[in-house]
């Protein structure tokens, strides 16, 4: 009824409505209106392949996957293949985020703009600042490998690629770097292990601490910094 008294013309409903649409639509025509476009949308599922269940507590909602990310990676994950069942929990949000800053890098230049997802997430118009010169996943390694416990220990090695880089300049990415602080200390921070050295480890960690005190380093012309760092490195290990 609702269907024929608001002409309604596009309508989407989960699979176990399917019977219902179907039956709906006679009854739509049998009143003399056209039924509205249908799409049939799968179901989410854990990372186990199982139905999420509110009972089991094995779910995502929405508040907690805007605590990890921005809310344009959530519009990421919905858009694509909505009609296939798609797994819902934690560890697709990085992914999905990527996927995003990929899809806004390359909307300006895109042949078809409708085929991309950024067109759709931001309704056509992409905002100034969309999308990040750096990845996601990248932060997240960051993060995980400094032990960042504040966004500024993070933009320290990354104003040491990009020097303009802050808030200000990069709105999207000051986001990326809140939510990276915010996902290793809840998923990467306390699963981490740590073990003593061994003694030939030790030695080597304390050749690799003088040597970087004394700058005693093989160079070469036209080595940058991190070249010759690299090189270091290596040098201290091939002696252990």
């Amino acid at each position: 009824m609702r269907w024929h008294a608001l002409d309604v013309d596009y309508e989407m409903s989960g699979k176990d409505l399917i019977d219902s649409v179907k039956l709906s639509s006679a009854i739509v025509r049998a009143l003399g209106t056209e039924p509205p476009v249908c799409l049939t949308y799968e179901l989410f599922l854990d990372d186990k392949g199982q139905k999420i269940s509110k009972s089991k507590g094995n779910g995502l909602s929405v508040e907690q996957w805007l605590t990890y990310a921005p809310k344009e990676s959530l519009g990421q994950f919905m858009y694509h293949a909505p009609q296939r069942a798609k797994r819902l929990f934690f560890d697709v949000i990085p992914r999905a985020t990527d996927d995003y800053i990929a899809a806004a890098a390359a909307l300006p230049t895109a042949e078809d703009p409708h085929a991309n997802p950024a067109w759709h997430i931001h309704g056509g118009v992409l905002p100034e600042h969309a999308g990040s010169p750096i990845g996601f996943t990248m932060l997240l390694n960051l993060a995980s490998v400094i032990n960042a416990d504040s966004p500024e220990m993070l933009w320290g090695f990354i104003r040491a690629y990009i020097p303009e880089a802050n808030a200000e300049t990069y709105p999207f990415l000051a986001r990326l770097v809140h939510h990276a602080i915010i996902y290793n200390r809840d998923f990467v921070a306390p699963k981490k292990q740590f073990r003593a050295p061994t003694q030939v480890e030790r030695g080597a960690l304390s050749d690799l601490a003088a040597s970087l005190e004394t700058g005693e380093q093989d160079t070469h012309p036209g080595d940058t910094k991190a070249e010759k760092l690299q090189n270091l490195v290596y040098a201290v290990g091939k002696c252990v």
